[in-house]
């Protein structure tokens, strides 16, 4: 999109925050104290967003006499966890058609797990009373260029083959949903998504969890993993844990097997919110219904309302730099930004005016096939989950079922899925990686403005199993 509108989008930036929008909050919970001695467990699992708080509350509801412990390096929820969009999905593939493209002869179970893990979701946001903002509302693919409608319409068709509740928007149709003059059309997937307060999911979380016996541990960083007799011990600043059994949650962070530190690199994602609108500003784009957003192109935008009426707007950029590392400074990219809110004043003109009072971003944990692989280590005493590339809100429970199965020796419908399986191919060492990446950026960049067209690179990668179509 040309960011250019009547308004200069940079004044809308003047007094934005540079702090993720959720974790902004008084009711945000106090840490609790770091591990301190030695600590023994029957399962220790490492890192405090959805990932391990999901697996450690798995764990006890499966076998409340199980002692577990989690341990997290800063506080629960501080990172992907707790400043994501909020959309909630049940895709376990990143979408369908990157799944399609990867495990054909298994979408129709892994839409079928998906939708189950989504429901089981919702069901322990009910169970453990966590007040989270969930909104099974659904979501809206929108086609901004006229070469995406049919593609869209296309879509709907191959989706409910595999059981989805989905149904094609033409222009007026989908105008009637939310009012944007760059819309041509949309898919309404009525029942694949819930909005979530992804902060608020984390910290309910970390309640239920403690609720059910897990002992917690926060600004305790694990430096290392090692065999211990007929477990393992973890090495932590001021003590040590020791466990039969450990469950990785750390993801995008350096993995404590090393082998698998080439298999994801950090990605940045970068997001804004706005003040809450009026009324009358609400009433001017619809939105009644309240769906999450996403457009159709390579470079995409997802967006939806908050509790309070705000929109939170974040995608198109997505950020790798050479020998790039996780750290803090790649937070805020005044550039990006400036983009963004351009975007947003072109899809959204009648919001001539509005402010974002909140500007964040963060890294994700890609991997080459783009939705999450699994494994052992150490002989099956170790499992890990990674690679969710963005959509692990939803997604990193069926993770956290998966880990667990392999930690307790169970051969389980999910374990014997391909997509379980197999591995994703390895990103190579720089300075290859980062001539990749930025080929592959250029690529999708050229194909979005030429109608989609893919070029030689993309369908190179298409074929070696590393493009990227969700």
């Amino acid at each position: 999109m040309d960011p250019a509108t009547s308004l200069d989008p940079t004044r809308s930036l003047a007094d934005a925050a540079p702090v993720p929008f959720w974790l902004d909050d008084p009711a945000k919970p106090a840490a609790l104290p770091k591990l301190i001695d030695d600590e023994h467990c029957d399962l220790a699992v490492v890192g405090g967003g959805y990932s391990g708080l999901w697996t450690a509350l798995i764990a006890k509801e499966r076998n409340p006499s199980r002692d577990v412990v989690l341990v997290e390096g800063n506080e629960i929820g501080w990172a992907a966890s707790g400043r994501n969009g909020g959309f909630c999905a049940a895709s376990l593939t990143h979408g369908l058609w990157n799944g399609l493209d990867r495990w054909p002869d298994e979408m129709a179970q892994l839409e079928r797990l998906g939708g189950i893990n989504l429901d089981e979701i919702e069901a322990a946001v009910k169970r453990y009373d966590i007040d989270c903002a969930f909104e099974r509302t659904g979501e809206l693919a929108v086609a901004t260029a006229a070469y995406q409608v049919e593609d869209l319409r296309e879509s709907v068709d191959i989706a409910r083959k595999y059981g989805a509740d989905q149904v094609f928007l033409d222009r007026d149709a989908m105008q009637a949903e939310v009012k944007s003059p760059t819309y041509h059309a949309g898919v309404f997937d009525k029942d694949g998504c819930a909005m979530v307060n992804p902060a608020k999911l984390a910290w309910g979380l970390k309640a239920a969890c403690l609720k059910l016996g897990v002992r917690i541990y926060e600004y305790t960083q694990v430096d290392s993993i090692a065999a211990h007799g007929a477990g393992m011990v973890l090495e932590t600043g001021y003590g040590r844990l020791y466990a039969g059994k450990v469950a990785l949650g750390t993801n995008v962070f350096p993995n404590l097997v090393k082998r698998l530190r080439n298999f994801v690199v950090p990605v940045y994602d970068y997001a804004m919110m706005t003040e809450p609108l009026t009324p009358e500003q609400l009433d001017s784009i619809g939105w009644k219904n309240r769906q999450g957003i996403g457009d159709s192109a390579n470079h995409f935008h997802y967006y939806r309302l908050s509790e309070d009426n705000r929109i939170l707007w974040g995608g198109y950029d997505a950020v790798y730099d050479f020998n790039q590392k996780v750290s803090a400074e790649h937070d805020q990219r005044p550039a990006t930004f400036r983009k963004l809110a351009g975007h947003f004043f072109e899809t959204f003109p009648q919001l001539e005016g509005l402010r974002f009072t909140h500007t964040w971003g963060g890294a994700i944990d890609t991997c080459s096939r783009f939705s999450a692989f699994y494994g052992t280590a150490y002989k099956g005493k170790v499992a890990y989950a990674m690679g969710y590339t963005g959509l692990g809100v939803g997604a990193t429970r069926f993770g956290a079922e998966v880990m667990l199965d392999k930690l307790d020796g169970k051969s389980t419908e999910r374990t014997e899925l391909k997509m379980v399986k197999t591995k994703p191919i390895p990103f190579p060492p720089e300075p290859a990686r980062w001539i990749g990446i930025e080929l592959t950026q250029r690529a999708l960049t050229r194909a979005d403005a030429n109608e989609g067209k893919r070029n030689l690179w993309l369908r190179a990668l298409d074929k070696a199993g590393m493009g990227f179509d969700s």
